[in-house]
């Protein structure tokens, strides 16, 4: 597609300033070093003359064109990419015309554009090298508007907002949204760029699944509102979309009534296939526990006295003589969620439950925490972290969704070969039903009904050349990738990373044409979220 410039300045020097980039000549950067593709990057002199251009933007928040380290960075630590420009934006107008001034610019720059939210990130998608980064939790308007009157209640929030503000917004009112992440100090528009999976995820199906409605500033800086019903393309399309056809600058989440408590309980089994049986039967079953998730252990000393600190086992001192060195065990965790007056129905409800299940009789530890305790316990380790300066290190972090017909195949060679410790980080392993995901979004699954997420969450010692290294991680991560390879094990990644279009094409398989004719639509110079690597940015700078 071929736009004319309409800004004055470029309407009448775009030859100048072509001419200017072509004798300044196009930097040369050590490419081992990248995430991305910077043959093409826009050169300091070059980008002056964009500077100005920027500055002349009527914007209600404002650009920064220093001090922007933060943003070089993601929760990932491996890679650190200056952009250009940050800008701060106080309303959505802030943004469209943004990307329509640089949209207007046409193939004049090759200028890119990344939304950040909170920063986790792992792989630099959030970032645009000598681009412009658009802080998203600056956009805080407008405020939180809850609507829960009639039969189907929701909250409209910008993107900006963390899930975390939104559950004690929510709580207020004594409602909540359905589905959630492990960590909840995400933006809205972060998560629901890729899904956000967790333990609900069998029952309400992912975040994007509790959509109602979105606001979406395309590359072209137009402001489109969308829903299954209205501009349903875009709709389906920015869910899980990976921030390749706009950016989501308002949403419509879906809520429902509020538990105050939660009974969060953990069992254990030395044999996998009876604990992914349990954990099948659990998430078909119609009457179980709200939330089901599970994790290995490989090798681990004193897991069951650790958890004493949050759990209470049933059987003390059996539990004490429990060894789990040298051991691969599985570990099911379950809640249930309730209110104080119904604890006696509840806790006969979690005895049937218990009762069908084939976990190591004298493992079962329980807890009863409030709710919010209960879905913001990833932040309590956080903040154990950050004391002990182990939380803002690398995290080489592998995602992947496994068919169910090939789980015992990949567990059988993953867990104790490939792996022989879980050290340096847990290991998440849960099924999801497909059947509860809307169909059409830009999420990539297997073929199958029910699949398998399983998250290696390792966490890299800085400047170490052992097993907690980032070479050995990312080295365990390859090869763990390679034999789903060569072993056609169906798997596609969750939070995927590829360094060429090709890696893209095959990850998207027969979906890539629907996933390329959308961004050809919606963002037709491919300005949008450059540190995926899955489009070039259309540039006359790259024919000189």
């Amino acid at each position: 597609m071929k736009s004319s410039p309409t800004h004055f300045f470029f309407k009448h020097n775009s030859m100048l300033l072509r001419l200017l980039i072509f004798i300044l000549g196009i930097c040369s950067i050590n490419r081992s070093n990248l995430c991305c593709d910077q043959r093409f990057a826009t050169t300091p002199s070059s980008f002056s003359v964009i500077q100005s251009s920027l500055k002349q933007l009527k914007i209600e928040g404002y650009f920064s064109f220093k001090n922007f380290d933060h943003v070089a960075k993601d929760f990932g630590n491996r890679y650190h990419f200056l952009p250009s420009a940050v800008l701060y934006p106080k309303s959505v107008s802030d943004i469209s015309s943004t990307l329509k001034h640089i949209f207007d610019m046409g193939t004049t720059t090759d200028l890119t554009v990344a939304a950040r939210g909170h920063g986790h990130s792992l792989e630099g998608q959030a970032q645009a090298y000598r681009g412009v980064v658009i802080s998203m939790e600056s956009l805080r308007a407008p405020a939180m508007r809850f609507h829960h009157a009639g039969e189907l209640p929701f909250i409209d929030v910008s993107a900006g907002e963390l899930w975390i503000n939104i559950l004690h917004e929510s709580l207020k009112l004594g409602f909540t949204p359905k589905s959630w992440t492990d960590y909840l100090h995400l933006t809205v528009g972060g998560t629901l760029s890729n899904a956000g999976i967790s333990g609900q995820a069998f029952k309400h199906g992912p975040q994007i699944n509790n959509v109602y409605q979105l606001e979406v500033v395309t590359g072209k800086g137009e402001v489109i509102t969308c829903s299954k019903e209205q501009n349903a393309d875009l709709f389906y399309g920015v869910l899980g979309g990976l921030g390749q056809f706009g950016i989501i600058t308002r949403a419509r989440i879906a809520l429902q009534p509020a538990p105050k408590k939660v009974k969060w309980i953990r069992v254990l089994y030395s044999d996998f296939s009876t604990f992914s049986n349990d954990q099948e039967q659990l998430i078909s079953s119609k009457d179980s526990f709200d939330y089901v998730e599970g994790f290995v252990i490989i090798n681990r000393t004193g897991l069951l006295n650790n958890w004493r600190s949050t759990f209470n086992p049933k059987d003390p001192l059996l539990a004490r003589k429990f060894s789990s060195e040298g051991k691969v065990l599985y570990c099911l965790e379950v809640a249930k969620y309730f209110n104080p007056e119904d604890t006696p129905n509840t806790d006969q409800n979690i005895d049937v439950l218990l009762s069908k299940l084939n976990y190591i009789e004298f493992t079962l530890f329980q807890s009863e925490v409030s709710y919010v305790e209960f879905l913001d316990r990833v932040h309590v380790s956080e903040m154990k972290l950050q004391e002990k300066n182990l939380w803002d290190v690398p995290h080489p972090w592998l995602n992947l969704l496994i068919p169910k017909s090939r789980i015992l195949d990949f567990a059988q060679e993953v867990f104790g070969k490939i792996l022989t410790d879980t050290s340096h980080g847990p290991i998440l392993i849960y099924p999801v039903n497909k059947s509860k995901w809307i169909k059409g979004t830009s999420m990539v699954m297997p073929e199958e009904d029910v699949m398998y997420l399983i998250a290696f969450l390792s966490s890299a010692m800085p400047s170490s050349t052992g097993k907690d290294g980032l070479e050995h991680i990312l080295y365990k991560n390859k090869k763990i990738l390679n034999f789903c390879n060569k072993a056609h094990i169906g798997m596609k990644q969750y939070l995927p990373h590829y360094t060429t279009q090709e890696d893209w094409k095959v990850h998207f398989g027969p979906r890539w044409e629907t996933f390329a004719r959308r961004k050809s639509t919606y963002d037709p110079l491919s300005i949008l979220a450059p540190g995926h690597r899955i489009f070039e940015r259309a540039s006359l700078l790259q024919q000189q």
